[in-house]
Order: C-alpha cells, then structure tokens, then sequence
C-alpha cells in the first residue's frame, strides 16, 4: 500500500473518532465501508490497532477503548488543537488527502505559492536530528552573501514561509528565512543544545519570527465592525483575552513583545483595529499609518 493511501486512513480513523466521540470498532468499521476508505473492505481489529499504533507514534493522538462500552475514544484531542509539530502534520496530511480525492476538479483550487529554499529542508532536518553544524550561505535583501556555520536549533513556519532559528559562532541566536539561502551544507562538526531549550517558549514572547529585545507590553486593541470575531475564531497569540463588548466593538489585550512582526500584522487589519494601550505603541502605529497616507497625498 502507497504511504498517502495509509496515511489517509489514519487521517479518516482520527477525523471520525473526533466527529463521533465514541464508536465500537464494529461502528468504525461500518462507517470505513461506507466511506470506502479501503476500496468497500472492512477494517479488521489487527488493522485498526496496527493503525492506532501507528497514530500514536505519529501525531501523539491517544486512542482508548472504554472497557464496559468497548467504545474507542481520543483521550487527548487537544494535541491536534494547540501547535505542536503533530497538528501541523495532522492538518498538512488532511489537506493533501482531500485535495488528492479531489483531482478532477483540481482547476477550482487556488493555492498560495511556496518560496524557494525548500531544497534545503531535508539537509536542515538532518542536522538538527543529529545535532550536526551547518555551513550555510546566506544573502539579505539589497546585502553582499556570506557564509557561517551556525547550529541549528529549530525550524519555523511563518505566513508559508519556513525559517530556520541558530546559534552563530557569534553565540548569538540567529533567525535564517529559507528564501534567503543560497547553500545550506551538513558538517562533520557537532555541537550541544542547552539543556532544557525549548523553541516553543523561546517564541513564546513573540508574534511571528523576530524575536529581539523589544521589551515585553500590556497591549489593548479595540476591534471594529468584523474584527471580534475574527480574533475569537483566529487569535493573533496564544496572550490574547477578551476584555469588554459592546455592539459596535470589542477590546482585547494581548501580553507579548510588540516587534515589527507584530506590528506588522496591527497594520495589515488597520481599518478594524484600534491600538489602545501602550501609548508608545499607539503612536508608533500612528505614525506608521500618517507615513503611509503621505504617499497618497
């Protein structure tokens, strides 16, 4: 069986088991045949813990059976809910299962374009695996090129692009965009990560990729027209609370360090968002959108 074929079913046993909640393996099993998942075939009780298996190893989702009802169940569905490395797979294999069912009308389907530097993922994987240096060619916009090798500590993905996160010879924590390298070699050289690191808390403080020495901030937005309910179903970080709301706006505080990253995406919903608190920020922000209006004039 080709891999897609079987991480489909994965994807089906997950999907079901969260639609449903609760469902004996003879209830599975009626749902996969009439799906035809498997081509009509049924789901035998070794291939759907085989699978079960192999879902846990793979996304980290838990599947239980319940002794009395003998009703399996996912004990752990927030794993496919928070961030983790395991729901973007989740997601990424859903999508490209429903997208390979759905060939014949592939013309319909609209999609963002991936920038260059792909070819260098499977190198930088490797040596994070193994915790080996890469020498690494590197090129900013409208800057001469130049090589480091650096350590590598973590990889990013951020509005389709990928990034890596380093440790330059500098000692200094360094952010890489993919699109920007021009070679990306594995090096005999290995290196320790610190104990305890972990790329999750390091962003933690951030919006996005930059991650400087903005100092940490209460901020308040106020929210006009289709905004609220645009940050209830899609919050910009993980800070955001819901303050107060009335019927024409809702305010909400969010406690990060506002880079340009995060300002960046203040401004990108301008016309509904309205910076409150910090005063800093709120004319920063100002002066931002008075700049821009100069060009217009």
């Amino acid at each position: 069986m080709k891999p897609a074929q079987i991480f489909h079913q994965y994807i089906w046993i997950i999907n079901t088991l969260k639609a449903y909640r609760k469902l004996t393996l003879e209830e599975i099993s009626r749902k996969w045949q009439e799906d035809e998942v498997a081509d009509g075939n049924p789901l035998s009780r070794s291939s759907f813990n085989r699978h079960r298996d192999a879902i846990l190893s793979m996304f980290g989702v838990v599947i239980e059976c319940e002794p009395r009802s003998y009703k399996y169940y996912i004990c752990n569905p927030e794993v496919v809910n928070d961030d983790s490395i395991e729901r973007w797979l989740f997601s990424t294999l859903t999508v490209h299962g429903v997208l390979a069912d759905s060939a014949a009308v592939k013309e319909r389907f609209v999609l963002e374009n991936v920038p260059a530097g792909l070819e260098y993922l499977e190198t930088i994987i490797t040596a994070i695996k193994t915790d080996r240096r890469i020498r690494l060619g590197y090129r900013k916009f409208g800057k001469e090129g130049y090589v480091k090798t650096v350590c590598p500590y973590a990889l990013k993905l951020f509005h389709q692009r990928w990034y890596l996160l380093a440790r330059n010879d500098e000692d200094q924590m360094r952010i890489y965009a993919f699109d920007r390298m021009t070679m990306a070699e594995m090096t005999s050289e290995t290196f320790e990560m610190p104990d305890g690191f972990s790329p999750q808390t390091y962003f933690s403080e951030y919006f996005g990729v930059l991650a400087d020495e903005t100092p940490m901030a209460h901020v308040v937005v106020r929210a006009h027209k289709w905004m609220p309910n645009y940050l209830r179903t899609l919050p910009l970080h993980h800070s955001q609370r819901e303050l107060a709301s009335t019927e024409h706006y809702t305010d909400f505080s969010y406690d990060i360090r506002p880079t340009s990253d995060f300002i960046g995406e203040l401004l990108r919903h301008a016309d509904g968002i309205e910076v409150l608190e910090p005063l800093e920020l709120r004319q920063k922000v100002e002066h931002l959108l008075n700049e821009m209006l100069k060009r217009y004039h």
